[in-house]
């Protein structure tokens, strides 16, 4: 309740002298049927209301998205849900170099994206840029509860960011980020091989990473980028990604992707106890435009584990009306098949929207295992009357060996708005 009284005391001053309000509102409902048994099912109607304000006041800010979640027939376990996104205080230009961010907020730097409870500092002055971020990670389902333990619940991260040279931007980062493991009681033998209950503790997961990303890019030619991880705790070296893409044909993009990956594993895991092996993946592409319309892409990949390989390709078709592709995968990752269909067209100047999507997968691990097979379909419509309001229903059918008829209905209603004041 104290921590609910301070945020209102501190957040009235924006409310009263905001100048601009904006943000949407939505509310959603979804159907399915659930069955126990055979012959025995009840029908759930899962409903979702979810909202984004933002007031805003010269260089300052109060953002917040949260999200209500319940069931309004036959309640689940653990129904209902609110849900806090966002909901932090923003000061901009600070002695025109400094923006603060305090409160819950989505923070992004490589291994350590997400949402946090805390407070970032940005300076930025002629193309560089040096922030730091410190918080508590949120609780489970984003409950508006701050951490209870921050030593060993907590996340801290810099970044230093060059965009003052011409066509090169360049990142270097860091990131320690402590997990608290949840304790809990299990049944162990004591000294005389009696059952007894046990309170088994855990160490916090931790992640200790620096990393380095550089993007330079080709006047009319293409770009380059290269991201690289390593792995403070381990000493070793994590992640290696290399993309290239030249696009100086006319109609023939051409695209090459690399990466070296180790297992990204907590420090104080039992998992860090065995001899993972590294994975190297190789991919090369291109997209053939052969009209205004249409575009023509192709890949094939290439995987390296610790003693075997899998391969796969992808062909496609995109248009201004929808996608096709077939994608196929052979090799240690298994045989798999799948075709995707999607389209969508507007009519009446964007007011109606309707939709349609066919996916087709079969796959097996082995070629001696039996071949498991997914057929979805997706038809729906979008209709927006104004560009504030929308409308949109969707019909959802699945079948697989579990779920051999699976049909649910998605109903959303979307409303936007800016006022000035």
């Amino acid at each position: 309740m104290i921590k609910r009284i301070l945020l209102f005391i501190v957040s009235v001053p924006i409310l009263i002298y905001s100048q601009n309000l904006n943000g949407s509102l939505s509310s959603s409902v979804y159907g399915f049927e659930r069955f126990d048994s055979a012959t025995d099912s009840e029908m759930n109607l899962r409903t979702f209301q979810t909202a984004a304000l933002n007031f805003n006041s010269g260089k300052f800010s109060f953002r917040t998205r949260a999200n209500f979640e319940t069931n309004a027939i036959n309640s689940l376990d653990g129904d209902s849900k609110f849900r806090i996104y966002n909901l932090y205080l923003e000061y901009r230009k600070l002695f025109d170099i400094a923006t603060i961010k305090l409160g819950r907020q989505s923070h992004i730097n490589g291994v350590g994206s997400g949402v946090y409870d805390g407070l970032d500092l940005k300076l930025s002055y002629s193309g560089i840029s040096l922030s730091g971020f410190f918080g508590g990670n949120v609780p489970a389902y984003q409950k508006m509860e701050f951490t209870n333990d921050l030593k060993n619940d907590y996340i801290l991260s810099g970044k230093l960011v060059f965009n003052n040279v011409k066509n090169l931007y360049l990142v270097f980062s860091y990131v320690d980020k402590n997990v608290k493991s949840e304790n809990y009681y299990a049944t162990r033998l004591d000294a005389n091989f009696n059952p007894i209950r046990a309170l088994i503790e855990k160490n916090s997961q931790q992640y200790q990473f620096v990393s380095g990303r550089a993007t330079y890019t080709f006047n009319n030619v293409g770009d380059i980028s290269a991201r690289y991880d390593y792995d403070l705790n381990f000493s070793t070296s994590s992640l290696f990604e290399l993309n290239a893409n030249y696009t100086q044909l006319e109609k023939i993009n051409f695209n090459v992707y690399y990466n070296y990956r180790e297992p990204r594993i907590s420090y104080n895991s039992i998992f860090s106890v065995f001899n993972y092996g590294n994975t190297q993946e190789i991919e090369g592409g291109l997209d053939y435009k052969i009209s205004p319309v249409f575009t023509v892409t192709g890949k094939f990949g290439y995987v390296t584990y610790n003693d075997d390989t899998s391969q796969r390709f992808t062909i496609g078709v995109r248009s201004n009306y929808g996608t096709f592709s077939y994608r196929k995968t052979f090799g240690y990752a298994g045989e798999l098949d799948a075709i995707s269909v999607y389209g969508a067209k507007s009519f009446l100047d964007g007011f109606l929207t309707p939709s349609i999507g066919l996916s087709y997968t079969g796959y097996k691990l082995t070629e001696d295992e039996p071949r498991n097979t997914l057929l979805t379909l997706l038809a729906g419509v979008n209709v927006r009357p104004w560009k504030f309001l929308s409308f949109d229903l969707q019909g959802q059918y699945l079948s697989n060996k579990i779920y051999t008829n699976d049909l649910r209905i998605f109903a959303k209603v979307n409303y936007w708005f800016n006022t000035n004041f």
